[in-house]
């Protein structure tokens, strides 16, 4: 009896020191966390062809074909809003603020970008900085409101706040003049953009982006994608400038618009 006691205490000790030793460096990782929340530093990026249309899209020149990240597949516009977008389609080639004029992209769009961003997080401060021509959002996190009458701009202020393990973050005060991709889908200056970060594990993150804007859409809506770490040892941004007569002549030439 006394061997088979010690038998099983020995087998449970083994069993703790394998179990120990089977968590990996991710693992452990993905339980850091920063002034009591998920640690969201890192390089990230997604993989999708969102940034040339957040809908369904079939494949063409120089563009993969994607899946919709729209939740319901598809974008509720009004139906002066839609013609709009559909003209905007049609002139893409020259019309796109951001791929045929090196305008910043805006949010959310920027998130999609086929670039990566990094996320700088402290207990008091967060800010994302983004390979493209070197875009940078700071997120206000003390709780204060946005400004009464700020002037509008490209990227929006965003003002953050955790729900939990998730990170929020309300984006208002844009001009009306970025896209959400190449395909035309656009907004007014009445844009508002509510995003959530929720890490679903150490290399992941599950990014959603709530749609408000009244004057263009029947209703708030939302797209969703996940975010991957970028792991390669010497993962960093690197130097990007978006060169307004090379993406001109690019468009200029290209025979599939």
């Amino acid at each position: 009896m006394k061997k088979l006691r010690g038998f099983v205490t020995g087998a449970g000790a083994v069993i703790c020191i394998l179990m120990l030793a089977g968590t990996s460096a991710e693992a452990r990782q993905a339980q850091r966390r920063v002034g009591g929340k998920p640690d969201l530093n890192g390089i990230w990026q997604s993989m999708n062809s969102a940034a040339w249309n957040i809908e369904d899209h079939q494949g063409e020149m120089g563009v993969a074909p994607g899946l919709s990240v729209v939740e319901g597949g598809q974008i509720p516009y009004r139906p002066e809003a839609l013609a709009k977008k559909q003209e905007n389609f049609a002139n893409r080639a020259t019309a796109d603020p951001t791929e045929a004029n090196c305008y910043l992209p805006g949010v959310p769009r920027i998130t999609y970008m086929p670039f990566p961003f990094k996320i700088t997080h402290t207990p008091t401060a967060i800010a994302l900085s983004y390979e493209w021509t070197h875009a940078l959002r700071t997120v206000v996190m003390d709780g204060s409101p946005h400004p009464e009458t700020p002037e509008e701009n490209w990227m929006g202020i965003s003002r953050g706040r955790w729900e939990g393990d998730t990170l929020v973050v309300d984006v208002r005060n844009f001009n009306d003049q970025t896209w959400f991709d190449h395909a035309g889908n656009h907004h007014s200056e009445q844009l508002r953009v509510t995003e959530r970060y929720t890490m679903t594990g150490p290399d992941s993150i599950q990014y959603e982006a709530t749609i408000e804007d009244p004057k263009v859409f029947t209703r708030p809506w939302k797209m969703s994608m996940p975010l991957y770490r970028r792991k390669e040892p010497n993962a960093r941004l690197l130097e990007y400038e978006c060169a307004y007569y090379l993406q001109e002549k690019i468009y200029k030439d290209a025979p599939f618009f």
